[in-house]
């Protein structure tokens, strides 16, 4: 009974201490959360201010990024007077900087040219003018400039010797066409002094279709500056400056102020490039270019039978092998019989040079980028790829491709040496920057195709068609293509499956050869050639 009572009085009082001790919690707890909704939103407040304090201060660096220095204007005059195909010519050389600007006026990038420009009695506001640049992407025109265009060259070993250490021969060059038209180098953006500027960005000047159209307007602002809207216009492009040259066509002769272009000297095409990589695994296509510059290559250095006929029959004979047997063969792949494969290896290896065993171990697929150091294996040298007439001993006598191309490591200082100097002593340009035969900021930033979305299908570089179409929309546009015998960047067989096979009128297009590689002006019997062929090329215009 007591023990109920108790419980029975207790009860009371022990719910309400509950009641106060539950009122207690709930208030502390209820304080808690105010205090840690306080903290996160101070924290938020805090963290919100730090990320706006860090996205201004992107932004502002973003803003220093995009906002390059504009330097001054640059234009330098010189007075000269030189022998070019044996008339004597006064002529002055302006190198200035064509300025390219936004639609408020302020530039966004400096290109610069350099121009020779014909005084006296053959001055004239409608002699032809030709824009000369080499390739890349990333060359300035230092090549073209100083081997066979300019009015000066720099003088290397015509039989594809080292040309050894400074001082180099820097000389008049009297093969130079500055007798029938004006000339203009232009360094594309990234090259030789040329910048972007204010808020020029990379992504607008280093793509194909962007380079194209930037060199273009160049074209089309030197012309405006200089008042030759009446003036025949040639381009001249090397290597990818043909890709160039080929893609500023449509930029050139369309839009609201279109400029006819004369003609196109193409030297070392690469329009196409299905036909000029050989480094994309089972490209059958550049398998097959490849085989005449290699089989031209066995020949110089004596590994093919040459008694009894000249270089050109034999270039014919492989030629007609390459186009009705060879490819039909690769074609047919495994499917191929065992006694068509051997009869294949074996004239494949006579031409090139090679062993049977190695052909077939090839499975007849002979790499251009193993035969330059296959082919002289046996006396321990790798042949050039720019020019297969240069070799070099290096290192590893068993690797698989050499280690570096003996032509360009041959000539790449003279050529430096000699644009540096021609700008600095002839010319009189003083900067205070370098000038970049090869531009390291283009290669860094340079996209092929900007339009290409993320997971589509990449295809080759191809701008033939480009020059397919612009023969059709101008029909007094004429094209001149020479090609170099030993060249493994942009081989001359390539050259023919190219034009042959896109829709390109032939009979407006010259093709010519010479004994040499893609730079065939270093080899003075093909200099004096080519330079012959580009000045008919001009004087033989309608």
């Amino acid at each position: 009974m007591i023990n109920h009572r108790s419980s029975s009085v207790s009860a009371p009082c022990t719910s309400l201490r509950s009641t106060r001790l539950r009122s207690s919690l709930v208030a502390i707890a209820c304080g808690l959360v105010a205090l840690l909704s306080l903290s996160a939103t101070l924290g938020a407040q805090a963290e919100a201010d730090t990320t706006t304090e860090s996205a201004s201060s992107a932004k502002k660096v973003n803003a220093a990024k995009a906002s390059r220095p504009i330097p001054a204007p640059v234009s330098v005059e010189t007075q000269h007077s030189g022998t070019f195909n044996g008339e004597r010519i006064a002529y002055r050389a302006l190198v200035e900087d064509v300025r390219l600007k936004r639609d408020d006026g302020k530039p966004w990038v400096s290109v610069f040219t350099t121009s020779y420009l014909r005084d006296g009695d053959g001055r004239s506001s409608a002699r032809p003018v030709m824009f000369v640049f080499n390739g890349g992407p990333g060359s300035s025109s230092t090549w073209l400039h100083m081997g066979v265009i300019g009015p000066r060259r720099v003088e290397v070993p015509s039989d594809a010797g080292h040309p050894g250490l400074p001082p180099y021969a820097i000389s008049d060059n009297v093969f130079s066409p500055l007798d029938v038209a004006d000339l203009v180098f232009v360094d594309p953006p990234g090259t030789g002094f040329s910048r972007l500027v204010g808020d020029g960005k990379p992504e607008e000047v280093y793509g194909l279709r962007e380079d194209a159209r930037t060199v273009a307007s160049v074209v089309r602002e030197w012309v405006r500056a200089h008042g030759r809207w009446n003036s025949p216009i040639y381009l001249l492009g090397e290597s990818f400056g043909t890709t160039r040259a080929a893609a500023m066509l449509p930029e050139l002769q369309r839009g609201s102020e279109p400029v006819a272009v004369a003609g196109v000297l193409l030297i070392s095409q690469a329009m196409d490039y299905t036909g000029s990589t050989p480094y994309v695994d089972n490209n059958y296509i550049s398998t097959v270019t490849y085989v005449l510059t290699m089989a031209a290559t066995a020949w110089y250095h004596g590994k093919v039978d040459r008694a009894g006929r000249t270089l050109e029959a034999f270039l014919d004979e492989v030629r007609a092998f390459a186009i009705d047997e060879y490819l039909p063969a690769l074609f047919r792949g495994s499917s191929l019989d065992k006694a068509s494969e051997q009869a294949i290896a074996e004239k494949l290896a006579g031409y090139l040079g090679l062993d049977v065993g190695y052909v077939l171990r090839s499975r007849l697929r002979v790499n251009s980028n193993r035969f330059v150091k296959e082919l002289l294996r046996d006396e321990g040298l790798a042949v050039g790829r720019l020019d297969g007439r240069y070799t070099a001993d290096e290192i590893d006598d068993i690797s698989e491709r050499p280690s570096f191309d003996a032509a360009s490591s041959a000539i790449s200082t003279a050529f430096s040496v000699a644009i540096h100097q021609h700008l600095s002593e002839q010319l009189k340009v003083k900067l205070d920057r370098p000038y970049h035969v090869s531009g390291p900021e283009v290669s860094k930033n340079w996209v092929w195709d900007r339009t290409l979305s993320k997971g589509g299908e990449p295809n080759y570089v191809n701008t033939a068609g480009d020059l397919a179409d612009a023969l059709s929309y101008n029909p007094t546009l004429r094209v001149l293509v020479a090609s170099g015998y030993y060249d493994y960047a942009t081989p001359f067989f390539d050259a023919e499956y190219t034009l042959y096979r896109h829709g390109i009128d032939m009979d407006r297009v010259t093709m010519t050869y010479y004994e040499a590689g893609h730079m065939m002006y270093v080899h003075e019997p093909s200099l004096a050639a080519v330079a012959d062929d580009i000045r008919t090329f001009i004087t033989s215009a309608p």
